[in-house]
């Protein structure tokens, strides 16, 4: 004897969930284990016009699912509790990083996982020393006491994300006021027709991302700047400002005076190399901002401290001549 027909509700309920799949695009999976319904409602109201959601026990979804290509067995392992559908033709990643906003903070309770590492701040608990001074002892969290209160002396890992919370632990971030649980809907997979995608590479860590970004760009540039890699604005600003910095303390190590004709020359010199530099790079140097500098321009700085320079000799003549002068008044009137 076969399998027994399967009642007609449970028939009209897969044909709505292959409804479903046919019109949209993307399908996620999400966990509704601890989910109040009063945020599912809330879920549901913000993806009102992104999405379409529906709870149905795991056996119809499987039977949707396998006349579209998806086996059964590559699903199971992500499904753990009561499951909600969501078909969509939005973005899978996008989607998900809005559930996750809707997440809100919840106090730990004995006997749940941490989703995150658990860390209890430096500073004064407002809790004075009795029975609780043990739990401090036992969570290994450096403390004293402080007119009349415990005092932690600095930032304490109390728990690592997948570790079962203790109750003494829950009592704790308890009285310190710290809701290191997140209630909020999970999504644990995702279906793009072909592809199952896990829900650990749907949850995207923006702040993350932004320094794996500018780490990125940083050592991006260091290897442009060492391959000599002109074709980055960077590599030659920071080129110019490390030669200045070379030169000036070159001259500072060797005690170098700087007079008039020295400072011309140097001018010069450098106004050529960075003209032959202009020249080299071409058309890319109109791109970057950069032009040759003219010489009567690099004249001008080295000209004015030569007239400054003859100033001062003049300056320093005229106060010696005054000194002779004097020194022969009193030579003659004895």
């Amino acid at each position: 004897m076969g399998r027994p027909e399967p009642p007609e509700y449970k028939k009209l309920r897969v044909e709505e969930l292959d409804g479903l799949l046919t019109k949209n695009r993307y399908v996620l999976f999400a966990d509704l284990e601890g989910l109040p319904a009063r945020q599912l409602q809330m879920i549901r109201k913000e993806l009102r016009n992104k999405a379409f959601m529906a709870v149905a026990k795991k056996n119809l979804i499987y039977l949707a699912l396998e006349k579209h290509g998806l086996d059964r067995k590559a699903l199971e392992p992500h499904l753990k509790h009561g499951v909600l559908l969501i078909a969509t033709n939005e973005n899978p990643f996008l989607l998900t990083l809005t559930i996750d906003r809707l997440k809100m903070p919840a106090p730990a309770k004995p006997g749940q996982a941490a989703t995150k590492d658990i860390v209890v701040p430096e500073g004064d608990t407002g809790i004075r020393p009795g029975p609780m001074v043990s739990v401090f002892g036992k969570l290994k969290i450096p403390y004293e006491v402080r007119k009349g209160t415990i005092y932690i002396k600095s930032d304490t890992m109390v728990a690592k994300k997948g570790d079962v919370i203790t109750p003494e632990l829950a009592s704790l971030l308890q009285q310190l006021g710290i809701q290191p649980m997140e209630i909020g809907l999970n999504v644990v997979a995702a279906w793009d027709g072909k592809t199952l995608i896990p829900g650990d590479v749907l949850h995207i860590d923006l702040e993350a991302m932004k320094n794996d970004v500018i780490t990125s760009e940083k050592e991006m540039t260091h290897l442009a700047k060492e391959a000599g890699f002109f074709e980055v604005p960077e590599v030659l600003q920071i080129l110019a400002v490390e030669s200045e910095l070379e030169t000036t303390a070159a001259i500072r190590a060797a005690s170098l005076p700087l007079d008039s004709e020295t400072t011309k020359i140097a001018v010069e010199q450098a106004v050529s190399e960075e003209n032959a530099l202009v020249v080299a790079l071409g058309d890319k140097a109109k791109e970057l901002g950069l032009e040759a500098i003219p010489a009567a321009s690099a004249q001008a700085p080295a000209q004015q401290g030569g007239e400054q320079k003859e100033q001062k000799k003049e300056e320093k003549k005229e106060e010696g001549g005054e000194v002779d002068i004097g020194q022969g008044l009193a030579g003659l009137f004895g």
